[in-house]
């Protein structure tokens, strides 16, 4: 037990500093590439502190339990506005400057819904995940459409920094973010299955919980800095990529059978969480939501643990 709780405080301190260097790098390539600091967050930044939940999306479907891999990322994307976002919402509120942002809150929104239909035969296939990935594909490009617009709209005699500083920050903020996921993942998955709980179970609720510290640690460091658009679109993209494009892969490699009232809750939850954070006038996310929201995530917990049917050992 001793050593466990060293992994997760290990983890939290270092996904601290890696979330200090990565926002000071995504904010420098945003600045570089004259791209709305909304989109950097919602790609870059939403990608990198993804790689948790895609390195785990891996190795489950190696290992033969892909359901771990569909209940780190369902649990993740309800973690990351229920519990991430939340906390940040709460204790000062936030801001939606660009317009980017309301677009990827609605195809985050239809995130949940899409993977409802394509599970609701019991069986996650490899025509579901190709589905995912071209739906993937057809948002990014919109994303990067919309940011080489804003930069052709910027002044081209500008100044602009080297954008080689920024990449060491991001390079070496996702390195610590990746190492901080794994230790408080290692430290978490062995609680959670001395207490006999099914892989989905594990997956939604400790993994999706560690995985989810690089996210919490860049949207901290975001609103702290002032850069409202990183924090808001980190999430909002990570959830898109952990749906469309991370629980692709593992049925991509593995194929497998689905209990959809165990997904329930958290696609449930999915679509709740984000319609809680939809901006208001002029963008304002005001501090009641996050409230609101971390009041959710604790009703989440209780249903999602309440479907453990299916014990480990």
């Amino acid at each position: 037990m001793i050593l466990t709780v060293a992994y997760l405080v290990a983890g939290v301190v270092l996904a601290w500093f890696g979330g200090e260097m990565f926002v000071k790098g995504g904010v420098g390539l945003a600045d570089w590439a004259r791209w709305p600091k909304a989109v950097v967050g919602v790609t870059v930044a939403a990608f990198g502190t993804s790689s948790p939940e895609l390195m785990v999306a891996v190795n489950a479907a190696m290992d033969g339990v892909p359901n771990i891999s569909l209940g780190d990322v369902l649990g993740s994307n309800v973690v990351n506005i229920s519990l991430v976002l939340a906390v940040v919402l709460a204790a000062s509120g936030m801001k939606a400057e660009d317009d980017g942002v309301r677009r990827d809150w609605t195809v985050a929104l239809m995130t949940p819904v899409v993977l409802y239909v394509l599970l609701w035969d019991g069986w996650f296939s490899r025509l579901d995940a190709v589905f995912l990935l071209c739906a993937f594909a057809a948002w990014l490009a919109f994303v990067i459409r919309h940011a080489r617009a804003h930069a052709r709209r910027q002044e081209r005699t500008a100044r602009r920094a080297a954008p080689y500083k920024a990449g060491f920050f991001i390079l070496a903020g996702l390195g610590l973010l990746v190492v901080a996921a794994k230790f408080v993942v290692i430290g978490g998955k062995g609680v959670a299955e001395a207490l006999g709980w099914s892989p989905f179970i594990v997956g939604a609720v400790v993994v999706a919980g560690a995985t989810s510290t690089p996210e919490l640690a860049t949207t901290l460091v975001s609103r702290m800095r002032g850069h409202h658009d990183v924090g808001i679109g980190n999430i909002l993209g990570s959830n898109i990529f952990n749906a469309f494009c991370i629980a692709a892969v593992a049925a991509l490699i593995r194929p497998y059978p689905v209990k959809l009232p165990e997904v329930a809750p958290s696609l449930a939850f999915g679509v709740l969480t984000v319609l809680l954070v939809l901006p208001g006038r002029g963008g304002v996310l005001r501090r009641w939501r996050g409230v609101v929201l971390l009041a959710l995530y604790g009703g989440y917990l209780l249903l999602t643990l309440s479907q453990n049917t299916t014990p480990t050992h």
